[in-house]
């Protein structure tokens, strides 16, 4: 019990060490480079509850839906080496069915275009 309170002591100690030494080595005027916007083009100090594009946030989600897509049918090429190799093949190609009639969906919707 002794080794415990120990070493719970020496935890709480360095936390609350290093905590102090990080507000007072820390850099509390930032300089221009750190407040100009970096790649994004968003304005730093700016607010932070403008309106986000649900334009971008539907292709986001599709991106992330077609990177899915590759990481299902990666093992694809193994897959072909089992004992049913049509059976997979058709998983596949329904995956793969699958994700065309949505492109096409929400190609049709205008999902995909930019211009409102």
């Amino acid at each position: 019990m002794n080794m415990i309170s120990f070493m719970i002591t020496l935890s709480l100690a360095l936390s609350i060490t290093l905590t102090a030494l990080n507000f007072w080595l820390s850099q509390m005027n930032p300089d221009s480079e750190k407040l100009s916007p970096y790649e994004c083009g968003f304005d730093p100090l700016g607010s932070a509850r403008l309106p986000f594009s649900i334009r971008f946030f539907l292709v986001a989600i599709l991106f992330l839906l077609f990177d899915l897509e590759i990481a299902l049918l990666l093992p694809l090429p193994w897959a072909i080496q089992l004992q049913s190799p049509v059976t997979t093949l058709i998983l596949a190609f329904s995956i793969i069915l699958l994700l065309i009639l949505g492109l096409i969906y929400e190609w049709t919707q205008g999902g995909l275009e930019w211009a409102e």
